[in-house]
């Protein structure tokens, strides 16, 4: 039988997901990508760690499905913005700048100064978007941007070494500050105030459409029979949003990965950058979706995990199962800076009201409610460019917490649905639906279904009241915070 492979580079590891034709996972395989910070503020990666990752996944799943042999489309979602810089010959220049890199904030902000880039892209230029990156490129490594070819996102370079071909998809490419999302491409405004030429961008289709063929020497060396389709694919939030189903004006879902967001799929471009709310093209056509994004969600927990020698797991769970009222530390998860609803790069996080009598659990909770009012900020947002969620799915690993979904559910006042076929597979089963579309042609309604196996956890309504006044305290405090970081006082 038929199957399609859907690829998930994150930030961490890449993940291969296999399905079959009538969209039932078969097959599943994850290998870990390491990342550097050789300076505060910059993360980077080795473009040849994620081949080597991909080439272990294939082999991992050839092993174990014996139908791998069949496989007949490839769909590939990617960590959005980073800048991997190939020269004339195909050959990387430097490792891939990624999308928590704030060393270009000076450049961020000196192009979001120019009115175009909001009115045009639909967004704020933010640090950790791609088009500073190359700002900061032709500044700090003069010598690598007079080398630069070609500019791809991490999707697209994995797309290049499967297809031997430059393209991309709309909605990764939406996060570069270079897309006209209303016409949906490339914008030779943009480029040009930037420094940058079409030449050195790939060619973009449809999430959905056909980026090309999987190269013949592959196809060979990983045992496949017939020809493979490559679809467009997608940035990692738009395939989540495919992974979940989400068409639907409204349709939305919260991530509580590495990082969070909060997203909704709209069927109609409605940009309000004045927000720092995301307005990116779905990786499907004539359709849009907007997010707020907080650069740091469950890593506020794996950071408190590794500070006192804990796993995560064990953290929460010395929470019991009864959700507790508000407690009395306030904590701010900003440890990478933020972009919804501040934008400020040099925003930290801190503990306020923190005790003799304070202990480890009142350190998790505070930790935990901190992420979920930040996620709450980012609703509030939303809203503000009327869109209007109604429940969401949640996702992400943080997501198999039953204490912070339900703490999460009456911070934001919504029910949530929770799939344990689906919140782990979000962005790599998106994925593979893209390539079961590109290679088959099937209708995108038969494919793109929300899931089936959903468990609704609603709001606690006996604490509705009291979150909603801490989350007020919590917005008053991250506003004032955010205040003293644009005048440079300290962050926290």
């Amino acid at each position: 039988m038929s199957c399609y492979l859907g690829l998930d580079l994150g930030t961490s590891g890449l993940k291969g997901l296999l399905i079959n034709a009538e969209g039932a996972i078969v097959g599943q395989a994850e290998q870990r990508i390491p990342v550097s910070h050789p300076h505060d503020g910059w993360s980077e990666q080795e473009p040849a760690d994620w081949i080597a990752a991909l080439q272990n996944v294939v082999e991992q799943l050839r092993a174990a499905y014996a139908g791998f042999s069949d496989l007949r489309g490839i769909g590939v979602s990617g960590q959005m913005h980073g800048a991997t810089l190939i020269d004339k010959d195909g050959a990387v220049l430097r490792p891939c700048i990624l999308w928590n890199d704030t060393r270009s904030h000076l450049e961020a902000a000196k192009l979001d100064a120019d009115p175009a880039f909001r009115q045009i892209s639909g967004n704020i230029v933010f640090p950790g978007f791609t088009a500073p990156k190359l700002d900061w490129l032709r500044a700090q490594e003069p010598d690598v941007f007079a080398r630069v070819a070609k500019v791809l996102l991490p999707a697209a370079y994995l797309n290049y070494f499967l297809t031997g071909d430059h393209v991309g998809d709309l909605s990764d490419a939406s996060g570069t500050s270079w897309l006209d999302i209303r016409a949906r491409g490339w914008s030779a405004d943009l480029l040009a105030r930037s420094g940058m030429m079409a030449s050195q961008m790939p060619r973009l289709v449809e999430g959905s459409a056909i980026a090309g063929q999987l190269r013949p020497e592959l196809a060979r060396a990983w045992g496949v029979k017939a020809s493979v389709t490559v679809a467009g694919g997608a940035g990692d939030n738009a395939a989540t949003a495919c992974g979940l189903g989400l068409l639907q004006d409204g349709a939305g879902a919260v991530s509580l990965g590495s990082s969070g967001v909060v997203m909704v799929a709209r069927d109609s471009c409605q940009p309000a950058p004045q927000t720092a709310v995301h307005t990116f093209c779905h990786a499907l056509p004539d359709r849009w979706f907007q997010m707020g994004v907080m650069l740091a969600a469950a890593d506020n927990l794996n950071w408190l995990a590794n500070l006192v020698g804990q796993p995560p797991q064990t953290l929460v769970a010395q929470l019991g199962d009864k959700l507790h009222r508000p407690g009395p530390i306030l904590y701010l998860p900003y440890l990478a800076g933020e972009r919804t609803p501040y934008n400020t790069p040099h925003l930290r996080a801190g503990f306020t009201g923190i005790g003799a009598m304070s202990g480890r659990a009142d350190m998790t909770r505070a930790v935990l409610e901190g992420v979920s009012f930040g996620l709450r900020d980012n609703l509030e947002a939303l809203r503000a460019t009327g869109a209007a969620p109604q429940r969401l799915y949640a996702v992400g690993g943080g997501a198999r917490s039953d204490y912070w979904v339900r703490l999460l559910a009456t911070v934001l006042g919504l029910p949530i649905d929770i799939s344990a076929s689906q919140a782990a597979h979000g962005a790599a089963l998106g994925a593979a639906r893209l390539g079961l579309l590109a290679a088959t042609g099937a209708a995108i309604s038969d494919v793109i279904t929300p899931p089936r196996d959903t468990r609704e956890v609603l709001p606690d309504a006996a604490h509705v009241a009291e979150f909603s006044e801490a989350f007020t305290n919590f917005q008053s405090a991250a506003r004032a915070t955010s205040k003293n970081v644009a005048k440079g006082l300290p962050g926290t």
